[in-house]
């Protein structure tokens, strides 16, 4: 699975006027929040594990996020020392990428799976050992603001310019989100001004390289980068990102609990566990996992092999289609016998600390929520968050699921 994720920050954003006069096109707020934010948070729930920002004008506002941590992944930023296009860009950065990376513009999104684009993307490289980039695609009624992209036997055919129209019905876009192979950026000139969408990607497309995978069916979409849309951003934006989640305890109830679990190789799914998980994604629910992990305090571990037990748990479910949106933990036990972690805490379980955490970070509709977990204090725990609650006893998960959400299977 792809670790690192790359956003292009450098656009001067003329089409916002005086909104963009002293501020990067993505670090304009939607509903209070920096748009970048929330893009971040969106593209780290699949997996990814670094962001790089490829920043140009008022770069400096962008070294903010320099280093940061923000939702698990790592955030790195590169400013151009002058403007470089698209294709410039991912040419200055090209000794900071990956052999192979995702690549989102910085003033749009679409709740599409990347889970789902990433996968397509393995299986289909393997038939298209040429190819060196995937492009997600949007179905839209009115392609006119953006252009077509014109598709033939999985992949891009051809890009019609803004106005274009190849039939009557919907039309194809371009989403704005992209699987790269590095090798399609080592030929770009150096210091050079280089437009990806008019230079690059065309010349890719012509030699039959470039690949393509949909969004899906209904996809919210949205661009930043003109007054109406970043307009009704305001209000769209939160309001399809609303949804329920679901909280996982994490040991007995995704693995088996061998006491004090955090070896990679103790990592045992309990019955249809990840089915389960995958069964919450494809419903449309956040999947969040709350674990007590007192074994830190207790000096039997640190909160690195907790980090790495999780990146384990995700790229195991990155095989079946399937993700966990966000991880919380507590390390913390009264009794512990490292100091730093030796203390009561409001997140440790029955505590509602880190469900309301996580509340707090995403646009969850609490009212649909629930919690999974097979102890009591799971119980006390939804209950003080004011979830619902559900004991799990073993068995398949995945039939206690569909049991809780009515669906054919549960038994």
């Amino acid at each position: 699975m792809l670790r690192q994720a790359v956003i292009l920050c450098g656009g001067l954003g003329t089409r916002l006027g005086e909104l963009t006069a002293n501020t990067p096109k993505p670090l304009l707020p939607v509903n209070g929040v920096p748009f970048l934010d929330i893009l971040i948070q969106e593209i780290v729930r699949y997996g990814f594990q670094e962001i790089l920002l490829l920043a140009g004008r008022h770069g400096d506002q962008m070294l903010t996020y320099q280093d940061r941590t923000m939702f698990g992944a790592r955030v790195r930023v590169l400013v151009e020392p002058e403007p470089l296009g698209t294709g410039g860009a991912l040419r200055f950065a090209l000794d900071a990428l990956d052999p192979e990376f995702l690549l989102a513009n910085g003033d749009s999104w679409i709740d599409a799976d990347l889970t789902k684009f990433s996968r397509a993307w393995e299986r289909n490289r393997d038939d298209h050992p040429s190819a060196l980039a995937q492009l997600l695609l949007h179905e839209v009624k009115n392609a006119e603001r953006f252009g077509i992209v014109e598709t033939r036997d999985g992949k891009v055919a051809a890009f019609r310019e803004k106005g274009s129209r190849l039939a009557e019905g919907a039309q194809l876009i371009n989403a704005g989100v992209y699987i790269f192979r590095r090798e399609l950026i080592v030929e770009v000139p150096s210091a050079k001004a280089v437009s990806l969408e008019r230079e690059i990607l065309p010349a890719a497309v012509a030699r039959g390289q470039v690949l393509c995978a949909s969004a899906g069916e209904s996809r919210y979409f949205v661009d930043i980068g003109v007054p109406d849309s970043y307009r009704s951003a305001q209000t769209e934006l939160q309001a399809a990102r609303r949804r329920p989640a679901i909280f996982f305890d994490r040991d007995g109830t995704l693995n088996r609990d061998v006491g004090h679990t955090h070896r990679v190789e103790d990592l045992h799914w309990m019955p249809d566990a990840q089915e389960a998980v995958a069964y919450a994604n494809a419903k449309g629910f956040y999947v969040f996992v709350v674990t007590d992990q007192a074994g830190v305090a207790k000096g039997f571990y640190s909160e690195a092999a907790i980090v790495k037990f999780h990146e384990e748990m995700q790229a195991a479910l990155f095989e079946i289609g399937a993700h966990i949106d966000a991880f919380e933990w507590c390390p913390h036990h009264p009794d512990g016998v490292v100091a730093e972690y030796r203390k009561t805490c409001e997140r440790r379980k029955p505590g509602k600390g880190m469900l309301a955490d996580l509340m707090a970070a995403w646009p969850v509709d609490s009212s649909r929520s629930l919690m999974i977990g097979d102890a009591e204090s799971d119980m006390n725990t939804a209950a003080a968050a004011g979830i619902k609650g559900m004991r799990y006893g073993g068995g398949s998960l995945l039939a206690l699921l569909k049991r809780e959400l009515g669906e054919p299977g549960g038994t």
